[in-house]
């Protein structure tokens, strides 16, 4: 739909592609596409889109052909976003702009990657704000993506930078509020929240990652379904699976249990941000900026919720055996990062000449994936710290 017009079908406090608040370089309206779909297929073809199906979540890439990569993880987070946004009368295509988006900026080797780029930023340059992967994400549609001739960057609307921008300390708010007044970093400032859509996202993609983490937790043999009967949330789930199906077991069980456990939370999102939206009454996306969150699970899923992500850290995170790959990982950024601070022919420094080397060092490393990260670290330093 051209831009400019209402969309059919949207609540009055969704955010409508023919009301949108703009890109940051005007552009014509597209004949036959609203600015969310835009978005979108801009992202698809990204090519920081298409790294991250080798980027890792939680095992790495070399660990195996059938764990989730951060590209499996955005599609999740897309289709569980999608159908919430459809209940609810959000903007579906907004929703997955903002989903697939979300996590372009992640490092190789995950949260242990990001760590370790952020400790080597700051100990090089204190100033230097260190590396987060939400900022990252921005910074990679609006300025790294180099595809059109007008501009850097993809020129998302502003409501899909705003939502994936999830994150964003008051420091760094500032600095972008200054390139940009009023824009993506306002919130921040002001203390309002973010749209509907970008709430349903932030919910949906932690909704997706417990789920898929107990899936490759079990696949990769670090977790038992017996130890899952610690979760509340997972053997209620797991028992009525057995109590319609007593002969279930193996990976059928698991994918029964998941899958139930996923539609219970779904439908909870649904039911409690139902009853807060016609508690407050938001009738416009700006009303949706100063009503507090909407978009929510009720208490008891809260709870569920927090006892599941306690039960994923203490015995899938901080496995013996995933903190031991995670400290080969770090050492791999590490090292690359001196190699390349120390040998800046090594690497060929991109963007905005004026930007700090530093940053463009950080950019380089950010966007690899974990096998191009762990070959030039074998061809840099000459040891393989992972085997095949």
């Amino acid at each position: 739909m051209a831009g400019g017009e209402s969309t059919p079908g949207l609540k009055a406090y969704a955010c409508d592609p023919g009301r949108s608040r703009g890109r940051r370089r005007p552009e014509p309206a597209a004949p036959t596409r609203s600015e969310f779909q835009r978005d979108r297929d801009r992202i698809v073809h990204s090519t920081a889109f298409r790294r991250l199906v080798y980027k890792t979540q939680v095992f790495l890439n070399h660990e195996g052909d059938l764990f989730r990569t951060r590209l499996t993880h955005s599609l999740e987070v897309a289709q569980l976003g999608r159908s919430i946004a459809r209940s609810l009368g959000l903007s579906e295509d907004l929703v997955e702009a903002i989903a697939l988006a979300h996590d372009l900026g992640h490092t190789p080797f995950g949260h242990a990657g990001q760590d370790a780029l952020d400790d080597c930023l700051r100990a090089a340059d204190p100033a230097s704000g260190g590396f987060e992967h939400n900022l990252q994400s921005l910074r990679v549609v609006d300025r790294l993506e180099e595809r059109y001739p007008d501009f850097d960057g993809l020129n998302l609307t502003l409501e899909t930078r705003e939502g994936i921008l999830k994150h964003c300390s008051r420091e760094a708010a500032q600095q972008l509020e200054a390139e940009e007044p009023g824009g993506v970093a306002h919130r921040f400032l002001a203390r309002t929240r973010p749209s509907l859509e970008a709430q349903l996202c932030n919910l949906a993609d932690e909704i997706a990652y417990n789920a898929h983490d107990v899936d490759d937790g079990v696949r990769s043999g670090l977790l038992t379904l017996e130890q899952l009967d610690e979760v509340p949330l997972f053997a209620r789930h797991r028992q009525q699976a057995l109590a319609e199906h007593p002969t279930l077991k193996g990976r059928r069980l698991l994918f029964e249990s998941i899958r139930r456990m996923l539609s219970a939370q779904v439908y909870d999102v649904l039911d409690a941000s139902r009853a807060a939206i016609d508690a407050h009454r938001p009738t416009s996306p700006d009303e949706v900026r100063l009503a507090p969150p909407l978009i929510c699970f009720r208490p008891a899923m809260v709870a569920d919720s927090a006892v599941l992500k306690r039960f994923l850290r203490r015995n899938l995170y901080r496995h013996p055996q995933v903190v031991a790959t995670t400290d080969r990982a770090k050492q791999v950024v590490r090292e690359l990062f001196e190699i390349y601070r120390n040998a800046p022919g090594e690497w060929r420094p991109e963007g905005n000449e004026g930007e700090a080397t530093l940053r463009r060092l950080a950019d380089y490393i950010a966007g690899m994936t974990d096998r191009y990260a762990l070959r030039e670290h074998e061809r840099l330093t000459g040891r393989r710290l992972f085997d095949d």
